[in-house]
């Protein structure tokens, strides 16, 4: 996970490589077809030329050619459909994490799209991430990690504050404690509602994150203690 603004980034090209393997994409990818996700990975994380592809794929170059366009293709769609102004951006992520904390199920069911789907790695406890796929689902998942309670802050280490930042270019809240990352919470927004909602807790997943966070200068936090 990249935070806005990671001076570790490095040059175009190398942002380029590094962000279309991060967890945003990754996501993303699963919309494609087996054959578009590997020709993508090979090409654009790997660097392989379509004659290194075609041959550890089984498929001529023309076809791993074309299967990259329509990888590609599909991603900026994806993309640009999540694209929304940062004021309502930041809007919809505080209203879930409102209406989340506070047990609101209804309310988290209207923020989000008919077609919506969360990913989750059981507040860092599983290496295979979770999946679920209907708004009550995802809202019955989203109540039961969001709302604070002695548990949660005795298996952190103590009570977050709660921040918005901007996370693999969208809108996320972190869970912060002390300069440590110890949550964060990312959303991919459609038409003015949340499609994808991404929970990751596992210290492996957040060390990037970690490391940009303490460099940055945050803003006030939306809840000073969790």
């Amino acid at each position: 996970m990249l935070l806005d603004g990671d001076p570790m980034l490095g040059p175009a090209d190398t942002f380029e490589q590094r962000e279309s393997v991060s967890l945003a994409v990754l996501t993303l990818m699963e919309r494609l077809s087996p054959l578009e996700r590997a020709v993508y990975l090979l090409r654009e994380a790997f660097s392989h030329s379509h004659a290194e592809i075609a041959e550890i794929l089984d498929i001529t170059e023309s076809a791993s050619q074309q299967h990259l366009h329509r990888a590609r293709h599909r991603i900026a769609a994806a993309r640009r459909r999540g694209e929304v102004d940062p004021a309502s951006a930041r809007r919809i992520a505080e209203e879930f994490l409102a209406a989340a904390s506070s047990g609101r199920t209804e309310r988290l069911v209207a923020l989000l799209t008919d077609d919506a789907t969360a990913i989750s790695d059981g507040a860092g406890l599983t290496e295979v991430l979770l999946r679920y796929d209907a708004p009550q689902r995802i809202a019955a998942v989203a109540r039961a990690g969001l709302t604070p309670t002695p548990a949660k802050r005795r298996f952190i280490g103590g009570t977050p504050a709660v921040h918005y930042a901007l996370v693999n270019r969208g809108p996320a809240i972190l869970f912060v404690l002390g300069d440590r990352v110890v949550g964060a919470v990312t959303f991919d927004i459609a038409g003015g509602k949340i499609a994808f909602v991404r929970g990751i807790a596992a210290p492996t997943r957040l060390t990037r994150l970690a490391e940009a966070w303490r460099r940055h200068e945050p803003d006030a936090p939306l809840i000073t203690q969790w």
